[in-house]
Order: C-alpha cells, then structure tokens, then sequence
C-alpha cells in the first residue's frame, strides 16, 4: 500500500492540474479581451487615468521639488555672498587709491590756479558742438569717411574737428548747406598734429586705412612708451588743441601706433567742434622789417 501512495496522488492531482491550466488561459483569454475592449472604446478613458494619475502625482512632485529648488537657492546664495565678499574688498582697495589720487588732484588744481592767477594765464575758450547723426558710412577698403545731417546752416565748415564721447573721430573735409563730409582719423589721406600727454612730445598721426594709425615724425630723443596718452596739439591752428585721441601701442614692425578711444566701427551720433582756425596775420606789401634810411 506505501508503493501505491505516489500513483493514487499522481492520479488525483493530474485532473486538478489540467484544470488550473485551463483556468489560466481563460484568464488570459479575458484579460487579452478586456485589453482589446479598452482600446477600442477610445483614447477618453485612457486620458482621464492619466490626468488622475497626474492630479494626484502632482502634490508630492512639487513637494519633493521644493526641499530641492531651496537647496539650489542656497547654494546660489552662497556663491553670490562669497563673490560680492571679493568684489567689495576689491571696491574698498580701489576706493582707497582713488581716494590717494582725489587729494593729489585737488592740491595740483589749487597750485595751478594759483600759478593761473600770478601769470595773468587765460586759458582756451570753450568751444561749442553741433551734435549730427551719421546718415551713410563711405568706408571701404580705401576710404574711410561718414556722412553726417548737419552742414553749413547749422555752422559746420570745412577743417573742423569732429569727435564722439569727448574724443577725436576726424575732421570735416566738405560741408555742404545740410551734410558735411567727415574724414576719419585712420583714413590714408589723414594728418593730424598731435603731442604725447606726458612728455609734451609732437608728432603726426598717420593714417593708413588700418584700425590703428600710426605715429610718425617724432624727434629722434623722444621717449614714447605704450599706453601714454594722445591728444591733438594744436599746432597749424586747424584743430583745438587737448583733445583726447588714443594710447601707444608698440608696433610688431617696429615704431608706434595709436589705438583711438572711440570705437570708429560704430559711430552713431557725431559732435562737429565750432572751432575757427587761427590765420597768420598777412604782411603788407611793400612793408619789410628795413628800418629808416
């Protein structure tokens, strides 16, 4: 009878088997027709689990996200406080030389009114502006001028200087009754006397139809270092001297050349200076330095 135990259960068990196999696939049946029902029912249900799920998603998503987003706020924060730290002790050391440099200034300013006031100095008159716009740019690789909408009726003339931020741009080469041609500072036909701020050295600024024009004709003693400003000199009596025009640049060919302080491959709005040139007197015929006979 305990070797017949193994085949009774075998025989008992084998219908029950046959029968969960059978459950099994009915179950899979139905769930693969109810998959079937689902989708051909249409996408409306299907969106409405989703905005369910989504609804209630939402709450603990944005839950999580806040704990992150101020954990990101913080750090931010922190880098910004050490920043700001540097940049103020930077301020605090530029603030102490500007002040060092205010003093030094405010001391030169009182000597040389001083000096004014004991040599009878009376300095140059303040010039006024005529402010035009440029209406067409006539640079190209030969030429290197603008037009402006300011002529003759509103004072402009032939000779006078132009500049943009209180520096020098060029000079006005034809005015008519309302443009005026102006001749920019790096153009092959430019000349312009001009002096190194520092030492008082003259020279000429040469153009070349290059961005940086070139400083020539300067004494074989003189003592020019890069980064020294330029300023016109006034000599010829066509431009007013003082104005600002660039710094030295050391040349790779040898020699220097000026990097203007105005950006001339973006001039807007351009003031034309109402300077009159200084004339020579004229000698009257005839009349010599001879003394009396």
């Amino acid at each position: 009878m305990e070797f017949r135990r193994p085949g009774l259960i075998a025989r008992l068990a084998s219908p029950l088997r046959g029968m969960g196999q059978r459950f099994v696939l009915a179950s899979l049946v139905i769930v693969g027709f109810g998959f079937m029902l689902l989708g051909n029912s249409g996408a409306v249900f299907v969106e409405r689990m989703q905005t369910a799920v989504a609804d209630v998603a939402t709450p603990i998503l944005e839950t999580i996200a806040h704990p992150v987003a101020a954990v990101d706020r913080g750090i931010a924060n922190i880098r910004e406080f050490f920043a700001l730290r540097s940049e103020n002790a930077r301020l605090r050391q530029q603030v102490v030389r500007l002040r060092a440099w205010q003093g030094t200034a405010h001391k030169l300013a009182v000597e040389n009114s001083a000096f004014r006031g004991m040599l009878g100095y009376k300095g140059p008159a303040r010039h006024s502006f005529i402010t035009a716009r440029v209406i067409a740019d006539g640079r190209g690789p030969f030429v290197k001028s603008v037009l402006v909408n300011a002529g003759v009726r509103e004072g402009a003339a032939k000779g006078q200087a132009v500049i943009a931020s209180g520096s020098l741009v060029g000079r006005v080469t034809v005015a008519g009754a309302r443009s005026a041609r102006v001749l920019i500072l790096t153009d092959l036909n430019s000349r312009i006397p001009v002096i190194v701020e520092e030492s008082r050295t003259r020279a000429i600024l040469v153009g070349d139809n290059s961005s940086r024009p070139a400083l020539r004709y300067l004494p074989e003693s003189a003592v020019v270092k890069p980064g020294q400003r330029i300023v016109t000199s006034g000599h010829g009596g066509i431009l007013p001297p003082g104005l600002p025009v660039g710094r030295v640049l050391a040349s790779k060919g040898g020699g220097f050349r000026v990097q203007p302080f105005v950006n001339l491959n973006r001039l807007e709005y351009l003031q034309i200076v109402a300077f009159a040139p200084v004339r020579a007197p004229k000698v009257a015929a005839g009349k010599t330095g001879g003394g009396p006979r």
